[in-house]
């Protein structure tokens, strides 16, 4: 695992907990200034910034994944309502398509948010470590 991946693990880590960006950020910036090089966050951070999606969708599923998913779960938990009211194997699908396809949106928003975060960082130690002019 390259340091790209790494500091994707730390900052989903670090999202698990309930706190603000800010502190999020303060948590990681010593984890990341240890660990990594100069030279390895640089590169780490042309990498996020070239790989960062610039879309509508991916920036409303990086800021709002829970909304973007909420249909999804409804779907599935309607097919799931008539299978068992119904009798009706065939809606059963419905569970399966709508619980994968919401899973599968909270996870891409989930790596989003935690890219970010390792972007925001890596930001705050250049901020931080450049010499005043």
């Amino acid at each position: 695992m390259g340091q790209y991946e790494r500091l994707i693990l730390m900052a989903e880590d670090e999202l698990i907990q309930y706190s603000t960006d800010a502190r999020k950020i303060e948590k990681l910036r010593p984890k990341i200034g240890l660990s990594v090089t100069p030279t390895e966050q640089k590169q780490v951070k042309e990498a996020l910034l070239a790989e960062m999606p610039t879309d509508f969708l991916s920036q409303l599923v990086e800021k709002q994944r829970q909304t973007v998913a909420l249909p999804f779960w409804g779907i599935a938990g309607l097919g799931l309502l008539f299978g068992i009211s119904l009798s009706q194997p065939l809606d059963y699908i419905a569970t399966i398509g709508g619980a994968a396809i919401a899973i599968a949106v909270q996870k891409w928003g989930w790596r989003l948010q935690a890219k970010r975060l390792v972007l925001q960082t890596l930001e705050d130690i250049e901020r931080l470590t450049r010499k005043p002019d």
